[in-house]
Order: structure tokens, then C-alpha cells, then sequence
């Protein structure tokens, strides 16, 4: 068997339900793989996913493709590239309670926004509010990553972002009503979030493993179209008590399957999505053009 480690971008949930179905049902050991999940819980998210695929603590992380863009332009330039995209469409957004009474992003102007700190994310919050006529004058805090979404229900954030299929539906679950912005809606084409994402070195050398890694996470998340009820039961395994309890594990993996994709394209990236981003960033004056040039992104591990 050969060790091969992945990094989660958050505590086990439905964007991770294909790699926890091929754990649990032998489609990696019968490639040979003993696959280890990295839990973000470990160490309380003290290491990102992508600083622990640039550490070589894993083989694989899950990440926004920001990630991508920041590990191959920064100083000490991380050689790393994008091989699998979880959603074919973009399934996040900027969210408040309806109780603020924030109808529109420009409104989120001297509010409280609660942030990750992920690459040009402060900046695509800022520009959503530009793009609807607002200053784009956010307060911005820095909580600890697993309790930033608390922040919101708390009160102690006025915005925050977060994944419908699963922030999302738990507000639901509990009669929570919030107001969601989408970044496509103001004029920013958000490209693939989340995606799976390696060292080129380590592609190279270890193709048909990672190949076979790939073939069969991909073949997890198809796996759930067809096998509902069983691939609820695997998810309820790995998620945290709290999730469990607050979050309509049904209705969110009822969401979201349709959003992994058919047999064609489950996993890839479309040039034109990844391009239009890339050009966003730059217009933006976030980055170089350098990165229109440089390869970010491969579908070739789902030939």
C-alpha cells in the first residue's frame, strides 16, 4: 500500500464527501492507496492546507484555486498546480442575518466583516461593495478560522463568507434567515472553489499514483447521485457532533450532488471560467500579469 496524505480546507463536510466515500469503501485500497485525511482540528487551523502541501505534510490539499495563484507568485515560489475541482459552479457567497437588514452589499459599507484572511479575499469583498455603488469601507477582523462563522450568529460580524451547501443549510435547518450576496451577480467571476491542488515535482514522480488518486476520489463523488442514503451515512461518520446536530445532512448532500458534475466533466476546469478570474485579479491590480501565463491548473489526471 502506498501512503498518500490529504490536506481538508475545514473540518469534514459535504465538499469532502467523495473522499470520505472511496476511504470507507475500499475504491483507494484497491489501487493501492492508504489514504490519510489531515483534520484542520489537529492543530486548530494553526497551518493552512497550502502551507502544509508546501511543507510536505501532505501529498494533496484542498484550497481555493487563490492558492494556487499565491503559492507560484510568491518569493519563496512554491512549483504547484490545480488538479481537481470539486463544484462546477461556485457555490459560496457573502452572507448576513436578514435581521441586520442588509439588503445589498453596498450597505455592508462601516459594517463588521469576518475574514479568513484567504488570498484577495478582503479585496473581493471590498470590490463586491464597489461594484454596488458602496465605498467598499469594511471593518475587517481576523477571528480564528473555526469559529469565524459563530462570529456571524453571534453578532459579533456583520458579514462573513460561506458555502451555501453547508453554512448555508444549516441556517435553514435552524430557521436562521440570512441575506446572501453572490460574486457573480456583481460583476466578479469567481472561478473553482474549492480544488485539489499538488506539487508539480511530486505529479511528475508519482503520476500513475496520484493518477489513481484522483480516478478515485472522482469516483467518489459521483458515487452519491445514485446511493443517497449511503453516502449520508458515510458523511454523518466523519463530521463533527456539532455538525451532526445542526446541519440537515440530507438536504445539504440533495444541494449539492448535482453541482459535482456528470461522468464528463466531474473534476475539471474549463479554460474560459479559469482565464476570466485570472484576468479579474489582474484588472484589479492584485496581481501581475505574469499569472495569465503560467500553468495553474490540469485536467490531464481525469483523461
Amino acid at each position: 500500500m502506498k501512503h498518500v496524505k490529504l490536506a481538508l480546507d475545514w473540518t469534514p463536510n459535504i465538499n469532502h464527501i467523495g473522499f470520505l466515500i472511496a476511504k470507507t469503501l475500499g475504491f483507494y485500497e484497491r489501487r493501492g492507496i492508504d489514504l490519510e485525511i489531515i483534520n484542520p482540528l489537529d492543530d486548530d487551523y494553526q497551518t493552512t492546507p497550502a502551507k502544509k502541501l508546501e511543507n510536505d505534510e501532505a501529498d494533496f490539499a484542498i484550497c481555493p484555486f487563490e492558492s494556487i495563484i499565491s503559492l507560484n507568485n510568491k518569493t519563496n515560489k512554491v512549483n504547484a498546480i490545480a488538479v481537481y475541482a470539486i463544484l462546477q459552479e461556485d457555490l459560496s457567497s457573502i452572507a448576513s442575518l436578514k435581521s441586520a437588514n442588509i439588503t445589498e452589499p453596498k450597505q455592508l459599507d462601516g459594517k463588521v466583516y469576518a475574514s479568513y484572511q484567504a488570498r484577495y479575499e478582503d479585496e473581493i469583498v471590498k470590490c463586491m461593495i464597489k461594484n454596488d455603488q458602496g465605498e467598499g469601507s469594511i471593518q475587517i477582523i481576523y477571528p480564528e478560522k473555526l469559529g469565524i462563522w459563530n462570529t456571524l450568529l453571534t453578532g459579533k460580524a456583520d458579514s462573513t463568507w460561506i458555502f451555501d451547501n453547508w453554512e448555508g443549510i444549516e441556517a435553514m435547518h435552524n430557521q436562521i434567515a440570512l441575506s446572501t450576496f453572490k460574486m457573480k451577480d456583481y460583476e466578479i467571476p469567481y472561478g473553482y472553489s474549492p480544488v485539489v491542488i499538488c506539487k508539480k515535482e511530486r505529479l511528475i514522480n508519482n503520476h500513475d499514483l496520484y493518477k489513481d488518486f484522483i480516478e478515485e476520489s472522482r469516483n467518489g463523488f459521483l458515487f452519491v447521485k445514485d446511493n443517497l442514503s449511503q453516502s449520508e451515512e458515510i458523511l454523518r461518520k466523519y463530521i463533527t457532533e456539532r455538525d451532526n446536530k445542526h446541519i440537515d445532512i440530507k438536504q445539504s448532500i440533495a444541494f449539492t450532488y448535482p453541482y459535482f458534475g456528470e461522468p464528463a466533466n466531474c473534476g475539471k476546469m474549463q479554460e474560459d471560467r479559469v482565464v476570466a478570474f485570472l484576468r479579474w485579479i489582474v484588472n484589479n491590480k492584485l496581481e501581475s500579469e505574469n499569472i495569465l501565463n503560467q500553468e495553474l491548473y490540469t485536467n490531464d489526471l481525469l483523461v
